[in-house]
């Protein structure tokens, strides 16, 4: 097995860090690595925004609601950004319309989240933690306005990381019998909560252990609690694309 995929089967998300601080030349590595990522027709149309200033790093652990953000030895924010792309088309002089469209913002968006997980893999491959922060979209016209971000750009991810200052367990994944399929979706005949018993015991396990027996929990509770969860600014998600200037081209059924 490759050192690579070795780094990968034990990720783990890491929240707490270490003072030891990451030397120029390991960051001029990542960025870098991130820099290479693999992107949609070559057009490159995500950015990033490193946030160092504490006041800022306070304020997204606001919106995250993640106390630990603000004390993060470097964060990073992966954003759509079709801003660079709509200014180029522009002053070549032609119609812009286009530039607004979803396909762009699926493109950008896709492009974010490659950057972020070749990112996370290049960081993990030199001995660092990292997290990944999807819960910066909470408040997504907050991150915006924290960022100063202009039209035609989005916050799509958060990554955080450091020198790891804990050692979390590994958490378990639901079998893959349960996720990958061949040549077409495969909807369960049967129940989905006996499909799911044996991982729900595994959770349960996991759950017993990493909180000394004082949380008992399974994966399909949890996943209920998250499906039914009251997150308005989440839900009207769509209201800040368009109020970036994205056309959803949304048509009336």
């Amino acid at each position: 097995m490759s050192e690579t995929i070795q780094n990968q089967l034990v990720h783990r998300s890491v929240r707490r860090f270490d003072s030891q601080p990451i030397s120029p030349e390991v960051f001029a590595q990542l960025k870098e690595a991130t820099r290479r990522t693999a992107t949609s027709c070559g057009v490159q149309m995500a950015s990033i925004i490193q946030v160092s200033a504490p006041e800022k790093k306070r304020q997204i652990s606001l919106v995250s609601k993640q106390d630990y953000i603000a004390d993060a030895p470097q964060l990073w924010i992966f954003l759509t950004d079709l801003y660079r792309s709509y200014r180029i088309v522009e002053e070549k002089g032609e119609n812009t319309a286009n530039v607004r469209g979803m396909d762009g913002f699926l493109q950008g968006f896709t492009d974010a989240v490659l950057m972020a997980q070749n990112l996370v893999n290049a960081a993990e491959s030199l001995g660092l933690g990292t997290c990944f922060l999807g819960s910066i979209l909470n408040n997504p016209e907050r991150m915006i306005e924290i960022l100063q971000l202009p039209k035609l750009t989005f916050p799509a991810l958060g990554v955080m990381f450091g020198y790891p200052g804990q050692q979390p367990q590994l958490k378990p994944r639901m079998p893959m019998e349960l996720r990958m399929f061949e040549d077409s979706y495969n909807c369960f005949e049967g129940s989905y909560l006996e499909e799911f018993a044996d991982y729900d015991q595994e959770m349960t396990t996991y759950y017993d252990t990493r909180a000394n027996g004082k949380r008992s929990d399974t994966f399909t509770d949890s996943l209920t609690r998250i499906m039914l969860r009251d997150a308005p600014l989440r839900r009207g998600m769509l209201n800040a694309v368009r109020s970036q200037g994205f056309d959803l081209a949304l048509q009336p059924r």
